[in-house]
Parts: C-alpha cells; sequence; structure tokens
C-alpha cells in the first residue's frame, strides 16, 4: 500500500476539478467511483485503485492493489504522472507514505526470480 497527501493551493478546489475531469471524459484513463471515492485506471495493466478523501486542502489517497501486492507503484505512478503534467500549478505539495515498508535490515529482494535474503 502506498499512502500520499497532495496539499493543494489556496482556492484551488483541486478535489473536485479532478472529479469532474474524470466525469467529463477530460481525463480519459482514470474514472471515479463510489460517489468520487474511489479512482480506479481504465487499463486493466495498472491493478488496483486508489481510496481518497479531502479536509481543509489536503487530499488523503491511499493505492490499493489486492491482487498484485507490491505493484500498487504502477498505479501511483499513472495518477502522479497525470497531475504533474495537468494540475501541477494547483499543487504545493505531495507528501508520499510507505506504511507497509520494512526497516533495511531484514528486507528480502527479488533476483532473477528467486528470493534473496539481504546480508545484515
Amino acid at each position: 500500500m502506498i499512502r500520499f497527501q497532495i496539499i493543494e493551493r489556496a482556492g484551488a478546489n483541486l478535489h473536485r476539478t479532478l472529479v469532474d475531469a474524470m466525469r467529463a471524459g477530460e481525463l480519459r484513463t482514470f474514472e471515479a467511483t463510489r460517489r468520487g471515492r474511489r479512482i480506479q485506471h481504465k487499463n486493466l495493466s495498472y491493478p488496483g485503485w486508489m481510496n481518497w478523501s479531502v479536509h481543509d486542502g489536503m487530499i488523503n489517497c491511499e493505492v490499493i492493489s489486492p491482487r498484485k501486492p507490491g505493484r500498487e507503484w504502477q498505479f501511483f505512478s499513472a495518477f502522479l504522472g497525470r497531475l504533474a503534467d495537468r494540475y501541477a500549478e494547483h499543487i504545493v505539495a505531495v507528501n508520499i507514505q510507505f506504511p507497509g515498508a520494512t526497516a533495511e535490515s531484514g528486507r528480502t529482494a527479488v533476483k532473477k526470480g528467486r528470493r534473496v535474503r539481504r546480508r545484515k
């Protein structure tokens, strides 16, 4: 899971702008469902969805990919790229958290199709 916050400029109303753009077809690669609380990518090769909410000029987002854990970055990358391309003037900052990340000393890595335990 990836969590991030989008801090919008004063008066930008970015959340409403994005939901309206998805519904009007201006953002053709994303769609808003569940009354605008869930965002999905129309290309099914980007697994998962994003739940989001807005409060006091900050959009709180959580990218979830239950069928392909660890692939949230694809959806996140596509969404962040679209924000940077079309809506950068509405944004002050983006804060990213990786709540499921482990400490460096105990992580495992995948190398050539197999799991490898990293040395301490």
